[in-house]
């Protein structure tokens, strides 16, 4: 598995396998020579004496401070090293090689101005698994990830600290052993590191390609509930839904019948003509969230493959520009958006557990779902567990582009914000994660209680919870139970097992109709 960069189609897909798979990396022929084009355009540039921020100015406010190209290195390596201000807690080694990946890929485009050698030192860091140790806090997402990635810049030079073979150690240290050569940075090279958002850009991307697979997940769960609740299937009729063809509210009513296809508890029907709007509105209340993720994830591949860099050269022109594309506004906003969206279908979930577990709700299933009430509390401590988080993810919630503060001497007057989104986006995930797992728990053990069989995908759904997870018969410790499920759902497997059964669960219409119309509205 080899991942080819050139700096124009990079996908979610890939910084995963990057990431987390460790996919080899190389430099597109392509990218090679725009890269050593655009290097010596720059290089006549300076030498024509040129007033170039970054290069023959300071920086930010001191821009108007005219630097010597004689100390033009020197300047580079401060850049870095007065950037490198982080605290708390370190990234995760995927978040770093993500980070990284993207800012090779920025780079291998060929506007950049910097050296081959740097580009290829940051993928060979990728490749020899060199993990710079990165603070999470302390990047407001505005002239990039300056913070974050100046951390990763000080190791490039053989400076700061790092991770490698699963040990934390100097830069130098982490270099040395992995075989790669620290280099110096030459005019440019130290601003052309941490000028862009490719740190919470990274980290985005590996949300939204989570986010995809708990998002079916969770539409899973909601299925093995309203197959519990014996909830009938007419809120989820194509014909209904084609009258109001959002892509998100479709695809899952879509997704439910295939689910429910064949249930012989829906079939004995539960008495009532309609449901409550939790069970009655899945698709309604979803739809917003899955669109939210099909836009953020087109937000997101975009900013991984464009030109986030300050300046700019262009050597068809001979020219540099000064410019404000490093700005993270145009990821932070989604990221904020994707974690209302997430936060919703853990609201869901927690609506979907409290009527399982409630005797006054569920169509006569024991109180909390198990035998021997009074002597047994069953999942009520469960169900408390889905609020504490669901509560926390109203607060996380709240959107962090809105803020703002002015630094740099008023230079940077408005901040994106956008690494406090992917962070708390990361929290809000985690959360919902446990919140599904819960639900899943409880729609299993309502199953075993009821006469009849489940429909066919969510039949497979309960085959894999029971893998993991027996029969809740009498009062047991319940926290081993969750987490049991809350890997199931996060390996694949869970998902695997159903889509092999009743085929994929698609996040994007499959309806000719919807598809119709929107075609024409969207022309």
């Amino acid at each position: 598995m080899t991942v080819v960069l050139n700096g124009s189609n990079l996908t979610i897909k890939q910084v995963h396998d990057v990431a987390r798979n460790h996919a080899e990396v190389k430099l597109a022929p392509d990218a090679r020579r725009a890269v050593v084009r655009c290097r010596e355009v720059a290089a006549d540039l300076r030498e024509s004496g040129q007033l170039i921020y970054g290069v023959t100015t300071g920086i930010g406010e001191l821009a108007r401070v005219a630097v010597s190209p004689a100390h033009g290195e020197e300047l580079q390596k401060r850049i870095i090293r007065s950037h490198s201000a982080g605290v708390g807690e370190h990234f995760k080694e995927d978040e770093v090689r993500a980070a990284i990946l993207l800012r090779a890929n920025v780079l291998a485009r060929g506007y950049s101005a910097v050296r081959l050698e740097l580009l290829e030192t940051l993928i060979e860091m990728l490749n020899k698994n060199v993990v710079p140790a990165v603070p999470e806090k302390g990047s407001v997402g505005t002239s990039g990830d300056l913070c974050s990635l100046a951390h990763i810049g000080c190791v490039v030079m053989g400076e700061g600290k790092a991770y490698f073979g699963g040990r934390l150690m100097g830069g130098h240290a982490a270099m040395k052993r992995a075989g790669v050569e620290p280099i110096k940075l030459a005019f440019k090279e130290g601003l052309a590191l941490i000028n862009g958002s490719q740190f919470f850009t990274g980290c985005g991307a590996l949300r939204v390609y989570d986010a995809e697979r708990l998002m079916k997940s969770a539409i899973i769960a909601s299925a093995m509930s309203a197959d519990a609740l014996r909830t009938p299937l007419t809120p989820f009729d194509r014909r209904i839904h084609e009258l109001r063809p959002f892509n998100g509210q479709n695809a899952v009513a879509e997704n439910m019948r295939k689910l429910l296809k064949g249930s012989g508890f829906i079939k004995r029907g539960s008495g009532k003509v309609q449901d409550a709007y939790s069970i009655r509105c899945i698709p309604q209340v979803y739809s917003p969230s899955i669109d939210t993720l099909n836009y953020t994830r087109n937000q997101i591949e975009i900013e991984m493959n464009s030109v986030t860099d300050n300046p700019l050269f262009f050597p068809d022109d001979g020219e540099q520009l000064s410019c404000g594309n490093f700005h993270g506004q145009p990821i932070a906003m989604p990221l904020d958006f994707l974690g209302i969206a997430m936060s919703e279908i853990g609201s869901l979930s927690e609506r979907h557990i409290n009527r399982l577990v409630n005797p006054y709700l569920n169509g006569g299933l024991p109180a909390f779902l198990v035998k021997s009430e009074g002597l047994n509390s069953g999942y009520m401590l469960a169900h408390y567990t889905a609020t504490a988080l669901c509560s926390e993810n109203k607060v996380l919630s709240h959107p962090a582009v809105v803020d703002n503060f002015s630094m740099a001497a008023d230079q940077e007057d408005t901040v994106s914000m956008g690494p406090i989104a992917a962070r708390k986006l990361k929290e809000i995930m985690g959360n919902v994660l446990n919140v599904v797992a819960i639900e899943m728990m409880c729609a299993a053990q309502a199953f075993d209680l009821l006469e009849g069989r489940p429909g066919k995908g969510t039949a497979v759904a309960h085959r894999a919870v029971r893998g993991v997870v027996p029969t809740y018969l009498k009062d047991r410790i319940v926290s081993p139970d969750i987490e049991r499920i809350a890997a199931l759902i996060a390996s694949w497997e869970l998902l695997d097992a159903v889509e092999e059964e009743i085929g994929p669960i698609h996040l994007k219409s499959r309806s000719r109709k919807v598809q119709a119309v929107r075609r024409h509205w969207c022309s």
